[in-house]
This record gives C-alpha cells, sequence and structure tokens, in this order.
C-alpha cells in the first residue's frame, strides 16, 4: 500500500473528511440563507417602492386628470435614478414614459411581474430585467411603474461566485488540514507499532512515548505502559519463582534424597526404615505445601479466584482464625490479645482471607519472641477507618528493617535471622497477593519493637434492610 493510501485509510483522515463535509453543509446553508435574505430585502424595497409610485400617480390622476399625470409622470422621469413609467391607452398607444420597448402583451397584464424592456434612450441596447406593476386606470388608460432589478440579479451573481470561491477553498483548506491531522496522527501509530513491534521482539523494556498532550493516544499510550509494567512484573516475578524453586527446593529434594540414600545403607531393622520413611513423608509434606503455596500465589497473581469472590463479614473471619490460634499461642507462652470491631463488611474470598491471617500469625508466632526472652504479645486487631478495613497483627520481635520489607513480600525471601527457624518465605507474599486479589495492600511498620503488618481492605457498604428503616410519621 502506498504512503498516500495508507494515509487515507486512517480514521483520522476519514473523520476530517466528513467534518469537512459538515461544515460545507452548514456553511452552503449559511450562504444561502444569506443571499435569499439579502434578495427578498431588495424584493420587498422594490414592490414597497413601486406599490408607493402607483398610489401616488393614482391619487394624482383622480385628482388632477390626465394632464397632470402626464406632467407628474415626465418629471419624475427626468430625475436621475429614476423608476420606471410608462401611461398608455386601452390600445397599448404610448402617452408618456422612460419606457421605451416592452415585449408584446405586457401592458396588457394587470398585475406584478418581472419583465424585459428597454429604457427610451436605450432601444438598441441589451434589454434589462425590471419589476413592474401594470395599474388600470379609469377612463381605459394603463399605468406601468417598474424599478430595474439588476442589482439583485448582481448581488445573486455576487452570491454564486462566493459559493463556488468558499467550496474550493473550504475543500483546499479541508484537504491540507484531513491531511496534516492524519498525518500526524499515523506518524503516532506507527512509532507505537514500531515500539510494539521491538516489545513482541523480545525488548520488554521499550515504552510508548507519551506526548504530554493528554489526548486519546496519550491514554492509550499510558494504560499500555502499564500494562507492559506489569507484564514486566509478572515476567520477573517467573524468572523469581524458577530462581528460587532451582535453589530453595533444591535442599529438601536433596535432604529426601540424602534421607533415603542413608535408610538404604545404614537402616539394620524395620523400626529403622519406618523411622526414614517417616522422615521421607515429611520432606514430601513440606514440598507438597510448597508447591500447593506456589500454586495458589500464582493463581491469585492471574486472577483466576475471582469466581469465588461474595460479600461477608471480615470480622467474623478474623475472629475465628484467632481463635484457632489461640490454643497454639498459648503453647508457645504467647499471649494472644484480640480486638475486633462488630459489623464489617467486604467482598472477597474468606477461605483466602483466613489463610492470610493465619500466615500472619503463624510468622508472629515463630518470629515475635520479645528480645529480652519475656513472654510476648501478638495484638489482633481489625476496624473500620475512613472507607475501609483495618486488619492489623502486631508483635515485639526484632522486627524487619524498613530497607528489607518490600523485599521480605517476595517469594521465597528470608531474612538471615529467620533462617535457622523453620519455614519456606511465602507467608508474607501469600498474603499480598490476596491483598492484591481483594483490591487492597499489605502494609508493614515497625512497631517499636516488633513488627505492625496492616491489611487494607476496601469496606463494602451493605444496603439497610427496609425493616430497619423508619416509618413515616
Amino acid at each position: 500500500m502506498t504512503a498516500f493510501g495508507k494515509l487515507f485509510r486512517t480514521t483520522a483522515f476519514k473523520l476530517s473528511f466528513a467534518y469537512l463535509v459538515v461544515f460545507t453543509l452548514f456553511a452552503f446553508a449559511t450562504l444561502g440563507y444569506v443571499a435569499w435574505s439579502a434578495q427578498k430585502l431588495l424584493t420587498d424595497q422594490f414592490v414597497s417602492a413601486i406599490e408607493t409610485e402607483i398610489n401616488s400617480l393614482a391619487g394624482i390622476y383622480r385628482n388632477g386628470g390626465l394632464r397632470r399625470l402626464v406632467n407628474a409622470v415626465e418629471r419624475r422621469s427626468r430625475t436621475p435614478g429614476a423608476s420606471l413609467y410608462l401611461v398608455t391607452t386601452g390600445l397599448g398607444e404610448r402617452v408618456v414614459g422612460n419606457v421605451g420597448a416592452l415585449p408584446p402583451g405586457v401592458i396588457d397584464r394587470v398585475g406584478q411581474f418581472e419583465t424585459l424592456y428597454n429604457r427610451t434612450d436605450e432601444t438598441d441596447a441589451r434589454p434589462s430585467v425590471a419589476l413592474v406593476r401594470v395599474y388600470q386606470l379609469p377612463g381605459d388608460f394603463r399605468l406601468l411603474v417598474g424599478r430595474d432589478i439588476e442589482e439583485r440579479i448582481r448581488l445573486r451573481d455576487v452570491i454564486h461566485r462566493a459559493f463556488g470561491y468558499s467550496l474550493l477553498f473550504i475543500g483546499v483548506l479541508g484537504c491540507l488540514g484531513s491531511w496534516f491531522i492524519a498525518r500526524r496522527v499515523l506518524k503516532r501509530v506507527d512509532d507505537m507499532t514500531d515500539i510494539t513491534r521491538d516489545i513482541m521482539a523480545g525488548d520488554l523494556d521499550g515504552r510508548l512515548k507519551i506526548a504530554g498532550t493528554g489526548d486519546e493516544l496519550d491514554r492509550l499510550a499510558q494504560n499500555l505502559n502499564d500494562m507492559l509494567d506489569r507484564i514486566g512484573e509478572l515476567m520477573r516475578g517467573m524468572r523469581e519463582v524458577s530462581d528460587n524453586i532451582a535453589h530453595d527446593l533444591k535442599t529438601p529434594l536433596t535432604r529426601l534424597r540424602n534421607k533415603a540414600d542413608e535408610a538404604l545403607r545404614t537402616a539394620k531393622s524395620p523400626d529403622e526404615l519406618k523411622a526414614a520413611l517417616e522422615a521421607t513423608i515429611e520432606e514430601s509434606d513440606n514440598l507438597i505445601r510448597i508447591f500447593n503455596a506456589l500454586l495458589m500465589i500464582a493463581r491469585l497473581e492471574a486472577g483466576n479466584a475471582r469466581e469465588g469472590l461474595a460479600d461477608f463479614d471480615a470480622a467474623e473471619a478474623v475472629r475465628d482464625v484467632a481463635e484457632l490460634y489461640d490454643a497454639l499461642a498459648e503453647e508457645a507462652g504467647v499471649s494472644l490479645d484480640v480486638s475486633v470491631e462488630n459489623d464489617l463488611p467486604i467482598h472477597g474470598n474468606r477461605e483466602l482471607l483466613g489463610q492470610a491471617m493465619a500466615n500472619l500469625l503463624d510468622n508472629a508466632l515463630k518470629y515475635g519472641a520479645a528480645p529480652d526472652g519475656s513472654n510476648p504479645t501478638i495484638t489482633v486487631s481489625a476496624k473500620r477507618i475512613d472507607g475501609e478495613v483495618q486488619i492489623v497483627v502486631a508483635d515485639r520481635g526484632p522486627g524487619i528493617p524498613e530497607a528489607e520489607r518490600h523485599h521480605v513480600l517476595e517469594r521465597f525471601v528470608r531474612l538471615e535471622s529467620a533462617r535457622s527457624r523453620p519455614g519456606f518465605g511465602l507467608g508474607l507474599s501469600l498474603a499480598a497477593a490476596v491483598a492484591r486479589l481483594h483490591e487492597g495492600r499489605l502494609i508493614l511498620e515497625d512497631n517499636a519493637p516488633g513488627l505492625r503488618v496492616v491489611l487494607v481492605l476496601p469496606l463494602k457498604e451493605m444496603p439497610v434492610p427496609q425493616a430497619a428503616l423508619p416509618s413515616a410519621a
């Protein structure tokens, strides 16, 4: 396809051309109305002047007879720029006037109409056009009064030429404007196309240019850039997961293999073989839990768990999880302080929220020991703040340095101080994925001392039951 063919097929050119057609029709309608109004105004002036002349001359004839009428017509005919006057007998014989020639039968037509004529001093010239009125006088005389309408004809010709020049000017200007707009838009679209081709070729760091005009192309480019950023994050997450699986799962798999090998080499009794099998099953269960957590995070990141969303009370969910961990906290010598407001409706997945709460409480029990060795206190609270539900799990442990708080939300990330304790580094990552699924966020804060984890979810305002509405007085 040629460059011009490609240009003419663009939506911008088609829209510009459509605007040009609409504007041309509007301009022609406006000019047509102006021309019609101007000609109607001139015609009304001519008719009014002719009517005034007829009434005046008819009055002169009634009061003074034919002689006074002839004198008045002769006097008015000699006036510069005079109207047309002609007085004839009933047989059409000229009595007085400045009209030299008329088409046959004109003087016999009583009323107002247009006709060709020649003045008395222009008998050999080209006939002109006039608007005349023929009036029947008493005594079988005819009076013709008219006005030359060449001005109206010239005005019509001027308007016709204006129509033609306007059409040419609008057409040329519209085509140039359409070409300029389409070429500018096409250049931006071509730039976007080139960049997207580079991205499809593997350059995921490429981004669409934003002109800064705030138009629809800028908004499209911004949305596509945001989409590319999200795709880049997911790709990096996939690479990190692959790397983490390769490194973090290598240890339990190696340990599993070594235990099985050791059992084959050293076990000398059924009890020792049984113990080796039990250890192998335990390691296998750990691997299954890791893979289940990874699959769950992947489903949450992809948004595949949205079909299970429903309205429920977050307060009840938090209380249920806290009640489950109350016995575990007591065994660990930890004081669990729960403070939950009533009626915290949200739209989401109750099971996933419970899993996120369980992960947060499990981390608090593992790493929330006070530095001085005293019995720690874990605080669980849930309340509404500014249209949001804030669920907080706070401990008195060593906490997480501010520089590491964003990093620990990634998969398989564990701080050096936590590597001596059981875990896989997926708890906070899963909780963060649950927060994103619910269009919320997971915030890590300093509890001075300890860690304060805040799960923020959007509050859903539930409709007021009809029975609860006050009755009209």
